[in-house]
């Protein structure tokens, strides 16, 4: 199982990106997206339960959203007002059971490659 991301790149401050992970092969409980800035520990960004409870970093919360489609066992993060501060690799990492809503890197069980998200000033 290895998640696959897609959808970074490079945006002007006050941009907007969509960043997708495609989490094939079987059901996933919670899924969350992390990032890592460079000379920086990987952070939180936002996570969603298998009942689509969600739960944000302050950092982003009322900018990014993060929402998942089911039946394409697909998780989706979508960032607007961008800034440079956001810049960093963007990870996707899901779990196989579980109920609630995981904040930490522990306590999911595959993670995707990574897909850089780079914002100008």
């Amino acid at each position: 199982v290895q998640p696959v991301e897609s959808g970074g790149g490079l945006v002007q401050a006050g941009g907007s990106l969509r960043l997708s992970c495609a989490a094939s092969g079987r059901t996933f409980n919670a899924m969350g997206w992390f990032r890592q800035a460079p000379g920086k520990e990987r952070e939180f960004v936002a996570a969603i339960s298998l009942n689509g409870r969600t739960y944000y970093a302050d950092s982003v919360k009322g900018r990014f959203t993060i929402s998942r489609d089911y039946a394409k066992i697909t998780l989706y993060l979508q960032m607007n007002s961008l800034k440079p501060e956001d810049t960093a690799v963007y990870y996707c990492a899901v779990r196989t059971g579980g109920i609630y809503v995981y904040t930490r890197p522990g306590d999911y069980e595959y993670w995707g490659q990574g897909t850089q998200v780079t914002v100008s000033s």
